[in-house]
């Protein structure tokens, strides 16, 4: 008797934005699972070459704001990972909307669910201090209203038949930095670390989110598909500092040099460049979110998961400074190009 093998191929993922913190460590985390990554960029042989620690994954040509690119990369994908952010903050409003709408016409078009990492900005920290699912979204700025118009398309879709999953979270660190405060205002990438520049008030309460726990959490969640609503979203609790300035003093720490001076965020500059300096005018909007404590209520995830995906602060420091090259042995991951955008 013959018998006749049956060969189960692995699940695909489209990441839009893998050279990105959140994309690049979704992309490691779905392959830790046996999937299959597929990354858009518009420059493939650069982004392989400037991401090093996503292996052989394959890289496809094309443009996050070009829907035609981003259906044909998506043929054949289970799932579509929206991880591209306009770069240093610069035109939100013409370039998130329509990346968005290219990802949702791709997951439509390949029945895949879509993956979308999302922010606080959506919130009034003043009206509210811990956030939950439901807490009504009133965005205090453009980049938040911005966010609240693309989390109600996402809805819109899933009404028409689109599978979407929402994972919130505070702001990023991690060893791929991406365009996140931590590497780009706490520390300097690629250079040794002799002090560290907190943005917000020493006293006010700030959370953050670790991407590799962020990512983990993605996947555990995608594990779980059967099991989740069409429209889903939950909130990701991360690393709680009551005294914001905390995660400074840790950083410094874990660096084994715990007498660098940790200086504030000289905000006067910020103003007076901000008039010629869009990347500014951008940062300034979002102060108001290191002057108001905000914290997001995890329960509804640990509900659903039994637990957080944690890693202890030390080792989670640890991993980012050594990613960032930020350790007197530690060379810098990240290419210099590259740094500042998750955009495709």
């Amino acid at each position: 008797m013959t018998v006749k093998m049956t060969t189960i191929s692995a699940p695909v993922a489209l990441v839009i934005g893998a050279t990105g913190g959140i994309g690049s460590e979704i992309a490691l985390a779905l392959m830790a699972r046996g999937w299959r990554i597929r990354a858009l960029n518009r420059s493939p042989a650069r982004a392989a070459k400037a991401s090093p620690r996503l292996g052989a994954i394959e890289w496809v040509k094309g443009d996050a704001l070009r829907t035609a690119d981003v259906v044909a990369a998506a043929k054949g994908v289970s799932l579509v990972v929206h991880g591209a952010n306009p770069p240093r903050y610069k035109n939100w409003a013409g370039t998130a909307l329509p990346m968005l709408e290219s990802s949702i016409a791709a997951a439509k078009a390949a029945g895949a669910r879509l993956l979308f990492p999302g922010t606080v900005y959506n919130f009034d920290a003043a009206a509210h201090s811990l956030i939950s699912e439901t807490t009504p979204q009133v965005p205090r700025t453009r980049k938040g209203a911005i966010r609240v118009a693309m989390e109600n398309r996402l809805a819109e879709a899933s009404r028409d038949g689109l599978k979407v999953l929402i994972v919130r979270a505070g702001d990023f660190f991690g060893p791929q930095g991406g365009s996140s405060w931590f590497s780009q205002g706490l520390v300097k990438p690629g250079k040794p670390l002799r002090s560290v520049c907190y943005p917000g008030t020493h006293r006010v309460g700030h959370a953050w989110a670790f991407l590799p726990d962020l990512a983990e959490t993605f996947a555990r969640l995608v594990e779980r598909e059967s099991d989740l609503e069409a429209f889903e979203v939950f909130h990701f609790g991360g690393h709680w500092f009551d005294h914001g300035v905390d995660i400074a003093r840790a950083t410094v720490r874990v660096a084994g040099v715990p007498d660098a001076p940790i200086t504030r965020m000289p905000w006067f500059a910020v103003y007076l460049i901000a008039p010629f300096n869009e990347t500014m005018r951008e940062m300034l909007e979002m102060r108001y979110l290191w002057k108001i404590p905000l914290r997001l209520d995890n329960a509804k995830l640990v509900s659903f998961l039994g637990s957080e995906p944690h890693t202890p602060l030390d080792q989670a420091l640890r991993v980012t400074l050594t990613g960032l090259g930020c350790l007197p042995s530690a060379k810098s991951t990240i290419a210099p190009a590259l740094a500042l955008t998750g955009k495709a």
